[in-house]
């Protein structure tokens, strides 16, 4: 027990003036509750009123702690506290309690300031002449007082804290050792002897400028980067409880954009780092240990750091494939003399964050018959639903619920919420010639409607060897298996999702409704059978580490890793029947018309072997490191698919089963490789001039051989002001550290992609006219045939190379006032060019577009972060938040735009919002007649577009496409921000993180406002009572949001423009976590380290614009963002 004691006093006037109010400030809002007076007027002034029966003294001891401000501490653990007493108290002083307790044993207290020492009398006796009162003052190197530094008689619980002049007072045993120690300096021990009065200076730590951070085939020491490198910690990662580590990244570091349009079970999130640098693949390469790997095959609770490696002079090392900047994944390893089992369990749930609303069945009854009129007004007002449909459908449902459905489709077919479990063990040991960390983690999520869920299992064992003072050796093997389900139809769909409440989920006889003759969702999620799929992943590495002389380390490195994936897609016939004719089969549901399984198999390997040598020197002033080295990497895919239609039984999914005639298959295999040399040079002077060199020289299998080779170098440097003599002369107490930095490179990108069956892959062989070998089914009379098919895919271009792209980046660093306070700040400029673009070529050539060089876009941004810790006592705490932005623009395209809703064109933004300029809605006929529409069927009640030109580049009275649309504005988001809280007192810690946007051009998108969906869907609830409408008076109509209801009209009025659009910018709670560790004095008697237990929360809530039941991040037809509730143990052996 720690006893905290507080006195008050003038602050010394040498204390510059930022850090009186920045101390002071921070000191009070924090521990107010141990000052504001003296400590013997509070003695003097305190009365406690105790009443217990049948209580032991340690339980009175404790009821008075959590009553009062005085804490207790023994002097030795022999003193009995564990007899009853029954004791009944009012308006009585601590001296008059204490007498009552312990007047009569052989316990004597001593009341020094809040803090009661307890001891026997003979004990106290025996030392009469051992204790003695110490009188001490703790300060900074400059002479200024540390305030609340802990002063702890080592070995006990006996100590203080230092007061606003720095200034403490302890009675202690003769000859003892006094531990000081305070966050943002090194822990000091001092040795009492026969001194009464000492003066204790503390050195500063430079724990956070010393920090190591993982480069690019090695290590710098954070004071010395001259590269813009955004460190994580692997625990921080971990507090957040994700499954998956790309989601745990959000918002966790400037720079990074974390991006994602669901929380299905197993989903992962796309991440960017400094926006977008090229019109394809804008990933940014993950290495794991070394060596490429997959973000998302990493167990969160496995890594120990993570960089992200933001501008050239930090990622160029990595060449050709770093354009869009480098993740660097650090796993964690044992250490000597380690021995220890942790175990992990959670169990918690997700639930959808919004989900969007539909009318009830009179409303959408109501909708449809003046969605009807509005279309065509001669047909009169109830042209779909009678009066007496409308008007009494909901009473008929009570006797005739066939006939007249009732059904709220989203309460059948989502759960309000869907069970979440985490199981984690971890072992290691250490000893001087072998260390070993492993780790398993099983990880189950169900999703939130029917036949969706998720399981994975991970294994992770690194292992370290020290054969002798020369050599050493690592053997590392990871392994994952994650097996997903979902049906076959999609439930979150607009179709499906908005089906209307009139079409019944299952007839009264238990038996599916047909809904619009065969779109019954529940029936396809629940019947229509699985997709399943199974990947397996098996890595490794084995390294050898050669020192043979002081300052030189020789590397050796092979990773190997294997992955075999299986998807087995069982789709099964689901027939519907008719509630007057449940025996009969009046057809099947849409899509679900037989029964068919495909199956694929997918196995793939890849090999990264790596030799490079580190040295390192230091001589006199200079520190020099030099590396060197080869890599090589191999990767091979191979993929098999087969497939068998009109299955007569329907629970065996296997191929042998289904019909010979109608069966298919195909298969395809690629490869793809690498190789580099690259080197890196840092020179250091004084730890003032810093100065830094890497190149890359890389050759791809992906080009030709005349143009497969490419050179990426970069420089960079950087100043420590800090360490200047005239800055140190200047007396800044409150500057710690500054440092001024600049760097230059090239980056490459090399990831030429295309379309293949309706999604993105990757190009592997652009260069060359290769032949694409199918088959193809053809009937001969009542016999079908098949027969082999060839032919050129696309257009080849020989000569096509590397995209590269430019990066200028400054920066600062800077720690202030015993680096408790820290900041980073960068901007930087990236141009892009040779961009590998689809040239577009006449159809009838009949090859797909081919990539060429050609264009260049640009991007300008800047990242922040700005951090405070500090330490009072037992009390701990810590406040950091970070700032980005960035905005791409598109330089010169060779010509090519890409046009749509969003665009690439030269000028334009990277996807900027492209469209019509409106002018409200039309309200009146005159309005109407007498202004350029987009078509005939537009009328009052429509969007209103503003003609903005025409063919001779003057408005010509007509709305069209090619000459009214406009750029609306970027649709990337601006100012990410992140913040980051959290607060530790004893044992007990409470962690929170915010995430969010500043600012982003969003629309509204047809799926969320579209009535009658495919002419019979729902009509969503956002729109009730604000649309335009011929029931409201001309004032109403004035004031709505939304046109009116239309089929005829409605691709007019959803159209792209900015009448849809809207700040999307929002603020969301990304977690909470609240935890206790139990004393150690418990856990330690039945053979626990330590155990903590705790509540944990993801997306809590989220602050924003968006219409009712959307949220900012999920796509309109995406499994909603779900929140997660969690409850867990964590055990230490």
């Amino acid at each position: 027990m720690k006893i905290l004691k507080q006195s008050n006093g003038d602050i010394p006037l040498c204390i510059p003036k930022l850090v009186r109010v920045v101390r002071i400030s921070l000191f009070l809002l924090f521990i107010v509750m141990t000052q504001l007076h003296a400590e013997n007027l509070y003695s003097q002034n305190t009365v406690i009123n105790l009443k217990l029966e049948n209580a032991t003294v340690e339980q009175v001891l404790d009821k008075i702690e959590k009553e009062t401000e005085y804490s207790f501490l023994f002097t030795d653990k022999s003193v009995d506290i564990d007899w009853t007493v029954n004791i009944d108290i009012h308006g009585k002083s601590i001296n008059e309690i204490l007498e009552i307790l312990f007047g009569k044993t052989n316990v004597e207290y001593r009341i020094v300031d809040k803090q009661i020492a307890l001891s026997n009398r003979r004990l106290v006796t025996d030392s009469v002449n051992q204790q003695k009162k110490i009188n001490g003052s703790v300060i900074e190197q400059n002479g200024n007082p540390v305030i609340g530094a802990n002063v702890v008689e080592k070995g006990t619980t006996n100590g203080t804290i230092t007061d606003m002049n720095g200034h403490f007072v302890l009675s202690v045993n003769q000859g003892a050792v006094l531990t000081i120690s305070y966050i943002g300096y090194i822990t000091k021990e001092f040795q009492i002897n026969d001194k009464s009065n000492i003066i204790i200076s503390l050195e500063e730590d430079s724990e956070l400028l010393d920090e190591v951070v993982v480069v690019g085939y090695g290590t710098m020491k954070r004071k010395d980067l001259t590269g813009a490198v955004a460190a994580v910690k692997g625990d921080d990662l971990a507090a957040r409880k994700t499954t998956q580590l790309s989601t745990a990244l959000q918002g966790a570091a400037s720079g990074v954009l974390v991006t994602r349009d669901n929380s299905a079970p197993g989903s992962t999130a796309s991440i960017k780092i400094r926006g977008v640098t090229t019109i394809g693949e804008s990933s940014p390469l993950v290495i794991v240990d070394g060596v490429p790997g997959d973000i998302n095959q990493v167990n969160p609770e496995d890594v120990e750091s993570m960089s992200v490696l933001k501008d050239a002079a930090s990622a160029s090392i990595y060449g050709s494939r770093a354009a869009a900047g480098v993740i660097v994944i650090t796993t964690k390893r044992a250490k000597e003399n380690d021995l220890s089992l942790n175990y992990n369990f959670e169990y918690g749930w997700e639930m959808p964050t919004k989900l969007p609303e539909y009318v009830g069945t009179q409303r959408f009854m109501e909708m449809v018959n003046e969605l009807r009129y509005n279309d065509n007004n001669a047909g009169g007002w109830y042209q779909t639903y009678s009066e007496d449909q409308v008007n009494n459908w909901i009473k008929n449902n009570a006797t005739d619920p066939d006939a007249y459905p009732v059904t709220d489709w989203q309460d059948e077919i989502l759960k309000n919420s869907a069970p979440r479990q985490t199981h984690s063990i971890n072992i290691a040991g250490g000893s001087k010639v072998v260390r070993t960390k492993a780790s398993f983690r099983y990880d189950k999520t169900d999703g939130i409607y029917v036949n969706r869920n998720y399981e994975r299992y991970m294994i992770r064992v690194n292992n370290d060897f020290k054969i002798n003072k020369y050599i050493e050796a690592h053997l590392d093997v990871n392994y994952k298996r994650s097996k997903s389900e979902e049906p076959h139809r999609n439930p979150m769909d607009l179709q499906y999702r908005a089906t209307p409440p009139i079409y019944a989920a299952r007839w009264s006889n238990g038996m599916w409704g047909d809904v619009k003759d065969g779109e019954n969702t529940l029936a396809m999620i629940t019947d229509g059978g699985l997709k399943t799929s199974w990947y397996n992943r098996l890595g490794g590495k084995a390294a050898i580490d050669i020192s043979p002389i002081e300052g030189l380390k020789i590397s050796g490195v092979i990773a190997p890793t294997y992955n075999f994936d299986k998807v087995k897609s069982f789709r099964k016939q689901v027939p519907f029947t008719y509630a007057n004719d449940p025996n009969t089969i009046k057809g099947y549901m849409n899509g679900f018309t037989t029964t068919k399984l495909t199956e694929n198999r997918n196995d793939s390997y890849d090999v990264t072997t790596q030799f490079f040598a580190n040295y390192n020197k230091t001589f006199g002033k200079h520190e020099l490191s030099a590396m060197v080295g080869y890599e090589d990497y191999y990767a091979f895919w191979e993929k098999l698919s087969a497939s068998r239609d009109q299955y007569e039984l329907t629970n065996f999914p296997y191929l042998d089963i289904g019909p010979e005639n109608l069966r298919d298959n195909g298969g395809n295999a690629e490869e793809y490789a690498y190789r580099s040399f690259f080197g890196r040079i840092a020179y250091s002077y004084d730890n003032r001039y810093l100065l830094q060199v890497n190149f890359r020289r890389d050759g791809s299998s992906r080009f030709a051989p005349d143009s497969r080779w490419a050179n990426f170098p970069s420089l960079s440097a950087g100043w420590v002001a800090s360490e200047e003599q005239f800055i140190k002369n200047l007396d800044w107490n409150w500057l710690s550290f500054l440092k001024l930095r600049g760097s230059w490179g090239t980056l490459g990108n090399e990831r030429i992609t295309m379309s293949k069956d309706n999604t993105t892959v990757q190009n592997y062989y652009p260069y060359q006219s290769a032949l694409n070998f199918g088959s193809a089914l053809f009937y001969s009379g009542n016999t079908v045939n098949s027969f082999l098919t060839a032919a050129q895919q696309y257009y080849a271009v020989r000569n096509i190379s590397w995209e590269t792209t430019e990066t200028w980046d400054i920066g600062l660093d800077a720690n202030f006032l015993d680096g408790r306070l820290h900041f980073t700040g960068d901007f930087y400029k990236k141009k892009t060019k040779d961009m590998l673009l689809a040239l577009e070529i006449p159809k009838f050539i009949g090859y797909d577009n081919p990539s060429v060089n050609t264009g260049n876009m640009h991007t300008t941004g800047y990242d922040l972060e700005i951090g405070w810790r500090d330490q009072v006592g037992d009390f701990r705490y810590s406040v950091s938040a970070n700032l980005s932005d960035f905005i791409s623009k598109m330089g010169n395209l060779g010509g090519t735009e890409f046009l749509g809703e969003k665009v690439k064109m030269e000028g334009s933004q990277f996807d900027e919002w492209y469209g019509y300029l409106s002018d409200g809605l039309f309200q009146t006929q005159e309005e109407v007649d007498n202004s350029p529409k987009l078509n005939n069927n537009v009328t009052i009640g429509d969007i209103k577009y503003k003609d903005i030109s025409g063919p001779d580049g003057v408005p010509d009275g007509k709305i069209s496409s090619e000459y009214d649309r406009v750029l609306l504005g970027g649709s990337l988001p601006r100012y990410m921000f992140g913040v980051n809280l959290s607060v530790s007192y004893k044992g007990f810690d409470i962690s929170m993180m915010f995430q969010g946007v500043g600012s982003q051009n969003s629309r509204i998108s047809r799926n969320m406002v579209e009535g009658l969906n495919t002419n019979w869907g729902g009509f969503p609830s956002i729109l009730e009572g604000d649309y335009w409408s011929t029931n409201n008076t001309a004032e109403q109509n004035a004031g709505v949001k939304y046109p009116r209801l239309t089929r005829n009209s409605v691709d007019a009025n959803m159209s792209m423009s900015d009448y849809w659009m809207f700040n999307g910018r929002y603020l969301r709670m990304k977690n909470l976590t609240v935890g206790y560790t139990l004393p150690s004095v418990w856990t330690k008697k039945i053979s626990m380290e330590s155990v903590r237990f705790y509540a944990s929360g993801s997306d809590l809530f989220c602050l924003s614009k968006y219409p009712h039941g959307w949220d900012p991040e999920v796509s309109a037809t995406g499994y909603p963002i779900t929140m997660s509730v969690l409850l867990g143990v964590s055990v230490n052996f």
